[in-house]
């Protein structure tokens, strides 16, 4: 018989360990991470290729509860990051909870016995509460090309780092220009004999002030009574006032875009190689890029950029074909796919199936849906965490993950205290939500003519919310009542423990 928990948790990301650190310290105890992999970290354990790093400061990339002051330096990267993880599920004592090597395949609700009925690989389990924390990045997208499997050498996605492949002295093929690939260029580029970057569009890449802090600074940040809380209200309010621009004013955009250029040219002085670097979007639209040696790498000796599109992947490297109808041929000993993630597709490939045997993908056959990037309508007791209309261009998602924890705590503290089966928030709520989302949209810079990972294919977007993180919060603070339906005494429900 499969063993039935109050709380099951798929991903020990950043989402997964938070959430379950709140629900004990809630009193529920009886909580489970599903983690497919032999350690926890989500994107901070996957992404271990070369330069891999936040683009927003260590002060405000953590949690609220957990203030760490000794971060090494402004920016910190994924070996830090991952380690402050660990530290935090170690401290509020979560780490027994997560089961390792166990991959969620698909999830049922048990409407007579209203409990979820999860399969893994490593059999099944019930649960009154599912959550899902496996976040927007972590199914990575190889492109479709023509002969990839043909290759000779290694090839591998940025994210599947091949940490046995030589690249000193090797001629490397990158092919992507997205936020990972900013990263990897500089650091392959001083390895590399040669190193080639195919370009399908420009991003633009603005500086990024990093550097490490002083011991003197550490030592102020760990002792001084409210200079870190200073200084993480100082990041954050920087940040968020850059929401204007992206989703009221987008025009805004064309002031940073001025200085970007500016940048640009200071940065590279071959007018062909700048000119190839220059976005043919609007800034924003796109995520916007941050590096202090990804131009100057690309400026540098030994290194090709390529935007003529690939036709097709041989034995030997890539081969382009040019307007003109001509291939080129590009020898590479080591290919690297800087290709992105099926960020749209959410708890793919989980089946979940609801009420009424609905399942997750038909419902979300036009797009990805839950109101307030939470609930889903017809799935009860379900919570996503990083849901639909969540990412951001401008601040850090840990705010938002916590603006989310805490509004599940109350879904299940009213599930709680009520004695009741389930809840489900309401189709007209749901459609209400997902209505007002796609109109505050259509007026942000991310629908201003460009295509991302934001968007689905029929190009609508969503991933980001259209306004700032402070009105999310807002909007979260608590659960109303009047947005869900609820069964009660149909069945004795096992308590949340």
């Amino acid at each position: 018989m499969a063993m039935s928990h109050s709380v099951v948790i798929v991903g020990s990301g950043f989402g997964g360990i938070g959430m379950a650190i709140r629900l004990r310290e809630a009193g529920i105890g009886d909580v489970v991470i599903l983690e497919k992999a032999g350690e926890l970290g989500g994107t901070w354990r996957d992404n271990t290729y070369p330069g891999a790093a936040c683009d927003v400061p260590s002060h405000l990339y953590s949690f609220s509860f957990e203030r760490k002051t000794d971060w090494s330096r402004r920016y910190p990267q994924q070996p830090e990051i991952l380690d402050y993880l660990r530290n935090c599920a170690r401290k509020y004592g979560v780490l027994p909870l997560v089961r390792f090597g166990t991959e969620v395949t698909g999830a049922r609700f048990d409407a007579e016995r209203a409990l979820w009925r999860i399969s893994t690989t490593r059999g099944e389990l019930e649960a009154r509460v599912l959550v899902s924390a496996c976040g927007q990045l972590n199914r990575p997208v190889l492109p479709p090309v023509e002969g990839r499997e043909t290759f000779a050498g290694p090839s591998f996605h940025s994210s599947r780092w091949d940490h046995g492949a030589d690249l000193d002295g090797k001629r490397v093929a990158v092919v992507g220009t997205g936020a990972s690939a900013v990263q990897i260029v500089p650091e392959i580029a001083a390895r590399a004999e040669s190193l080639t970057l195919f370009q399908r569009s420009a991003p633009y890449v603005i500086d990024k002030p990093d550097r490490p802090y002083r011991p003197w600074e550490k030592a102020v940040l760990r002792t001084v009574p409210g200079v870190y809380g200073l200084s993480r209200a100082k990041i954050y309010a920087a940040h968020e006032s850059r929401a204007v621009a992206f989703v009221k004013y987008p025009g805004l955009m064309g002031i940073m875009e001025r200085s970007f250029r500016r940048s640009l040219a200071g940065q590279v002085a071959d007018p062909a190689l700048r000119e190839a670097l220059v976005p043919g979007y609007p800034m924003g639209c796109k995520r916007i890029l941050r590096s202090n040696d990804y131009y100057p790498a690309l400026a540098g000796p030994g290194v090709t950029l390529v935007t003529d599109p690939i036709a097709r992947v041989t034995p030997s490297g890539v081969e382009t074909r040019g307007a003109d109808g001509r291939t080129a041929a590009h020898a590479a000993d080591v290919i690297v796919y800087a290709t992105g993630f099926a960020s749209t597709d959410f708890l793919a490939p989980m089946r979940i199936t609801g009420l009424d045997g609905r399942e997750l993908n038909e419902a979300w056959r036009d797009g990805a849906q839950a109101h307030l990037g939470i609930t889903v309508s017809g799935f009860p007791n379900l919570f996503l965490l990083y849901g639909p209309y969540t990412n951001l261009g401008h601040n850090s998602i840990i705010y938002m993950l916590e603006s989310q924890f805490r509004y599940v705590l109350g879904c299940v503290d009213a599930v709680r205290r009520a004695r009741l089966d389930w809840i489900d928030v309401r189709p007209d709520v749901q459609d209400a939500f997902t209505r007002e989302m796609r109109e505050r949209l259509r007026s942000t810079v991310w629908e201003t003519g460009c295509e991302s990972w934001y968007m689905t294919a029929d190009g609508k977007v969503v991933n980001n919310w259209p306004g700032f993180t402070f009105a999310y919060r807002r909007a979260t603070r608590r659960p109303d009542p009047r947005h869900f339906r609820a069964r009660r005494g149909a069945s004795e429900p096992a308590p949340l423990a």
